[in-house]
């Protein structure tokens, strides 16, 4: 499982590095590759994770997966760059970006609300993904994101190819270790999803943040970890769903409350002088903490 974990990171490092670079050949906006590649690219591993455990019918780390992703990233991550440094908040990311992020919480609670995600419903989720894509490239606004210096060269192609096939192995080979290490220990499949398998496919975000952290761009990382869980719920879970009908036990659904009231308040930080501050950081570290171990507990 610590194998595959750091598959996942080094093929998504690739990853990300070589679609960056590809990105700027052709002539893509800051805009573009930030907030679509590179966004993309990073969530690579949860929808390898997501979708190898949806086809294998193993609900409860598919989407425990995602959930414990976006726990992580909001959580864990934001809460420890703001610890070190108050995040400055622009009212774009804001209005536009943490609005669909709420909004997006709110619309899986409805849909989930019957304990199960269909078909239809998937659709709709990718479509509001398209939807959105659709306006980041329309609005072409520069966004300074952290993209990788350096120019394009051709072991780019082979590098992003690779990069994705890693992810892909390396997503096989931890839904396998963790399912396993769950029965033999009598731990739920839900439990190992939300939190090791979760917190593991968080590396590529983790390993941005803490380069925009060595760089003093401490903005960066709000905007990638939004951009990042909103590929996952919309995304991630949209696509799985097409593929499959997932479903959630009860007690589950207790845990996309949870996510839900976290990105609200999220939104409210980030309002409150346009930044999140040292304090605050450490308020989300604690929800995160307390979300993870209500999920050990229950």
């Amino acid at each position: 499982m610590f194998i595959s974990v750091f598959g996942l990171w080094g093929g998504a490092s690739w990853v990300v590095d070589s679609a960056s670079k590809i990105a700027r050949k052709f002539g893509l906006s800051d805009l573009v590759i930030g907030l679509t590649i590179v966004a993309i690219a990073t969530s690579a591993p949860e929808f390898a994770v997501t979708i190898s455990a949806a086809l294998r019918g193993q609900h409860s780390i598919s989407v425990g997966n995602v959930l414990g992703s976006n726990i992580f990233n909001l959580g864990i991550i934001l809460g420890l760059v703001a610890v070190f440094s108050p995040i400055k908040i622009s009212k774009l990311l804001l209005k536009r970006d943490g609005s669909l992020l709420v909004g997006t919480g709110i619309l899986l609670l409805i849909f989930f609300h019957d304990l199960t995600l269909s078909l239809f419903e998937g659709i709709m989720l990718f479509l509001t993904l398209a939807i959105y894509i659709t306006i980041l490239i329309m609005q072409k606004e520069e966004v300074d994101e952290d993209i990788p210096d350096g120019g394009f060269n051709l072991w780019d192609i082979p590098k992003f190819i690779v990069g994705i096939a890693i992810i892909i192995l390396s997503a096989n080979f931890l839904v396998n270790s963790a399912s396993s290490i769950a029965r033999l220990f009598n731990i739920s499949e839900w439990l190992i999803g939300i939190t090791i398998v979760a917190g593991g496919t968080s590396m590529p975000e983790l390993a941005t943040s803490l380069v925009a952290v060595h760089k003093k761009r401490h903005g960066i990382s709000a905007g990638n970890l939004i951009g990042s869980d909103l590929f996952n719920m919309l995304g991630v879970l949209g696509t799985a769903a097409i593929l499959k009908p997932l479903s959630l036990e009860s007690n589950e659904y207790i845990s996309l409350i949870f996510l839900t009231t976290t990105l609200v308040i999220i939104i409210i930080m980030m309002r409150t002088g346009w930044k999140i501050s040292k304090f605050e950081g450490g308020i989300l570290i604690t929800i995160a903490l307390l979300r993870w171990g209500y999920d050990f507990i229950f």
